[in-house]
């Protein structure tokens, strides 16, 4: 913005000055000391730049148009401002693979000195603007912002968007350089949510990275050798989730560092825990399952196939997305256009493909036995005789300990469209960043059960003997 004055030099000899720089257009005009006035500069469909003192006397076919308020050219004579340069850039490339600006320009207003904080703002209006399946907001260029710490320097602060039929008014307080941002409609959150949002994921991947690593050191240290069949499948999921949190948590800070090989190997090592905890959902229901139907699980070497099928076929996919080049640095939007990165899958049409349909296969298989085994539980409710009956409190956290225990609540991200975006992304990061923490909660009660619920328990049902209200340790 600054070379705009060495331009200004050029041109001080006239009052205004139309200037094209190879496909850079736009117009200067000097300041006079005196008699400010509201000022109004034209994009004609045809190319063209016009200025106007009346807005009632703009071009009706125009491409964008600039009202400058006499305010900001008074800010600017007090602080020994000279002129006022309006360029259009066009050719200017996609903020990212989902961003772009429009019609691939920005424009820059500069005035030789800082103007901010206008009273009267600055409106910039943009014509014939398609904005169907979209998400636009007008951004104006950072120039305060750390470029090394990862954040892009595009921010709405400021900036106020009005969208009227096929046009587009940003109305601004200050002079910088301006673009529309047009995004995949629905596709990027607020950058307040954004930052709330990521707080809650860290903390609590923090709290259920802690008591996951306190469950798994009170197993083998202390329990292993008492484990029945259906703990030791928990302990698999355990260990699923202790290093899907630990991979989430470093995973932005490699992704800092800029080195590739890392970056690859952490956005594999995050791919892969996520698949085995997607799996071992899988494993938990189909040993209920097993149980429910009173299927005998006698079978030789019945818990080293559950493993194997459980870590192996979660490396096939990542080896496979390995051998193909698919995991490296990945940006991360808001409707600001500020980004994150993180070590990912690069490919958003495999990550859907191999995510989503993954866990779309465990979600469906969870949820049903899910469904069944509370069917499971009502019946035996209403059968049972006083004595025998559980409270309700009882049976409603042994229902939500199988519903963390199944991973029903990944399930919540199905429902991130129209007006329920925002509720479920909450749902989901709350369900699923303290999903070990959850867990970790049903493993201690459930471990202390008193002595007269266990037997109430052992005579309920088998089909229950797991998950309901009964001891993990035999």
């Amino acid at each position: 913005m600054s070379k705009m004055s060495i331009i200004a030099d050029l041109v001080r000899n006239t009052s205004t000055a139309i200037i094209k720089i190879g496909k850079i257009q736009g117009v200067f005009a000097k300041l006079t000391q005196e008699n400010q006035e509201n000022k109004n500069f034209v994009f004609t469909s045809s190319g063209d730049v016009k200025i106007s003192s009346e807005s009632k006397n703009l071009e009706t076919d125009y491409s964008l148009s600039v009202h400058l308020p006499k305010e900001a050219s008074e800010m600017a004579v007090k602080e020994n401002g000279s002129y006022i340069g309006i360029l259009l850039f066009p050719g200017i490339p996609k903020l990212n693979a989902t961003s772009s600006f429009f019609n691939n320009q920005i424009l820059g207003i500069e005035m030789g000195v800082k103007i901010s904080n206008l009273s009267e703002t600055i409106n910039i209006q943009f014509s014939n603007v398609n904005t169907t399946g979209l998400s636009v907001s007008c951004v104006s260029w950072d120039g305060k912002s750390n470029p090394t710490d990862g954040a892009r320097k595009w921010i709405t602060d400021g900036c106020k968007t009005i969208e009227v039929n096929s046009s587009i008014t940003c109305q601004c307080s200050h002079l910088t350089f301006f673009a529309i941002l047009m995004s995949p409609g629905n596709k990027n959150i607020s950058s307040s949510d954004l930052k709330t949002l990521t707080q809650i994921t860290k903390a609590g991947c923090g709290i259920s990275l802690f008591f996951l690593g306190v469950t798994l050191f009170m197993h083998f240290l202390v329990r292993k050798n008492k484990a029945s069949e259906a703990v030791k499948i928990l302990m698999n999921l355990f260990v699923a989730l202790f290093f899907l949190n630990l991979c989430f948590l470093v995973n932005e800070s490699i992704a800092k560092l800029k080195v590739s090989a890392a970056c690859v190997a952490m956005a594999a090592a995050l791919h892969y825990s996520m698949l085995a905890t997607f799996t071992w959902f899988f494993m938990q229901a189909l040993h209920l399952y097993l149980n429910l139907h009173q299927i005998s699980t006698d079978i030789k070497y019945y818990i080293c196939k559950i493993c194997l099928t459980g870590w192996v076929i979660p490396a096939l996919l990542v080896i496979g997305l390995l051998a193909s080049n698919n995991y490296g640095n990945v940006e991360i939007y808001d409707d600001n256009g500020t980004s994150v990165s993180m070590c990912w899958i690069t490919d958003s049409t495999i990550h859907l493909g191999v995510n989503i349909g993954y866990y779309g296969i465990v979600f469906i298989f969870t949820l049903t036995i899910f469904l069944v085994t509370v069917v499971q539980i009502t019946k035996f409710a209403s059968k049972a005789d006083n004595r025998d009956k559980v409270s309700t409190k009882k049976r409603f956290f042994s229902l939500l300990g199988l519903f963390c225990l199944l991973g029903i609540g990944w399930g919540f991200a199905f429902f991130s469209y129209g007006p329920l975006l925002l509720p479920s992304y909450y749902i989901f990061t709350i369900f699923n960043s303290f999903q070990g923490f959850f867990l970790f909660v049903y493993y201690y009660f459930s471990s202390r059960i008193r002595p007269e619920d266990r037997k109430l328990s052992e005579n309920s049902s088998r089909a229950t003997e797991n998950v309901y209200i009964t001891s993990p340790y035999a």
